[in-house]
């Protein structure tokens, strides 16, 4: 099972049953795949067959009442499982039952709800009769680690992605991220924002065997539509007041007119908003921006298509918006490293990997037409 099968399976159900044979070679090794599961935050039960039965053979021979009936009766917690599985391993060797409880702490720290974490550490204290405190720091440290190991993987992915190259030196004036890509928002929907364009999208589909999969598949959208749609899944507003008015406007005008025309948008605009319109014109003809692969911005060549813009675009303000997240939770974490930030470190884990997930979709966009 793979971690893109189990995100499909997620999204119709957070329960899922895993049935082993009852008499599976490296029972213990197998359910080490199950920690895929739990990272993704649903709930896992596990139920075995009596000794010689597979799931095939035991549904064929059993009536379906008494079939699920055993399922009921027999499934049980996944992490009540493990840990009793181990337990049995390890019985009185002490230097066993060390590996196995970090072991065991390491599927916990694959939760990301915090509530089932710390119940889940209650029962392992219970089975392992260690205390549960130990087991918290346990867990604070390999939450921590992962979190390190995420952000170096991250790193090197950025060294590997170029978006851009030019011979100018580094600049060290700084630059507002966040206004530069709600100002680049801005200039697409002034330049483009009628144009219809192909743009990927993700699917649920069932092949020729009946399993559901995910499908890309190029649907056309007006450029205005992708922006507001994409927005408005994120749940995110423009900062910048200025920028607000403008996209309000823009959408308003999109919505009514089925062509755009510069001179009659700016009719019944406020002074301000003319200005800044007329300064966003101009410099994209100017071309004035340089080196922004190091602040995470892509500039628009000659080679892109719209879409592609577009993508890059909506795909570096998601970026930098939850990379800015992380870095707060890790100031939360420098201020008070002698309480309880599991929580936080958990937080901090989940964003780091959807920066991840960012990277590799933004390298898919560009790698596409390339």
């Amino acid at each position: 099972m793979t971690p893109d099968q189990i995100r499909l399976i997620n999204r119709l159900t957070k329960n899922i049953t895993v049935l082993y044979d009852g008499d599976a070679a490296g029972l213990r090794a197998s359910i080490r795949g199950i920690d895929l599961i739990l990272e993704e935050g649903m709930n896992v039960r596990v139920c075995t067959f009596p000794e010689g039965e597979d799931p095939d053979s035991f549904a064929k021979k059993t009536p379906l009442d008494e079939l699920l009936r055993y399922l009921d009766d027999n499934a049980q917690d996944f992490i009540q499982f493990k840990a009793s599985l181990l337990m049995l391993d390890a019985k009185n060797d002490p230097i066993k039952k060390a590996e196995l409880i970090r072991d065991m702490v390491g599927s916990i720290a694959k939760i990301p709800d915090r509530i089932k974490r710390e119940i889940y550490i209650q029962e392992c204290s219970r089975i392992m009769d260690i205390s549960e405190q130990v087991l918290l720091n346990t867990l604070a440290q390999l939450v921590q680690k992962d979190l390190t190991d995420r952000g170096k993987q991250m790193k090197q992915e950025q060294k590997s992605f170029e978006v851009l190259r030019n011979d100018l030196p580094l600049q060290t004036e700084k630059v507002d991220v966040l206004y530069e890509l709600e100002r680049k928002i801005i200039e697409i929907l002034l330049l483009y924002g009628n144009c219809e364009e192909e743009f990927e999208d993700l699917l649920l589909q069932a092949n020729d065997e009946g399993v559901v999969e995910t499908v890309s598949v190029l649907k056309k959208y007006k450029v205005y539509q992708r922006i507001y749609l994409s927005l408005q899944e994120d749940e995110v507003e423009l900062a910048h007041p200025l920028f607000q008015k403008i996209f309000s406007d823009l959408m308003d005008y999109f919505n009514q007119q089925e062509v755009f025309q510069l001179e009659q948008y700016i009719q019944h605009l406020e002074a301000d908003q003319i200005q800044e319109i007329t300064n966003i014109l101009m410099a994209e003809e100017q071309q004035l921006l340089h080196n922004w692969e190091s602040k995470q911005i892509e500039v628009k060549g000659k080679d892109q298509t719209i879409a592609q813009y577009v993508s890059e675009t909506i795909l570096s303000l998601r970026w930098f918006l939850v990379d800015r997240i992380v870095e707060e939770l890790k100031g939360e974490l420098s201020k008070e490293p002698e309480t309880d930030n599991a929580e936080t470190l958990s937080l901090a884990m989940d964003y780091t990997k959807l920066i991840q997930h960012f990277s590799q979709k933004l390298g898919r966009v560009m790698s596409r037409y390339h």
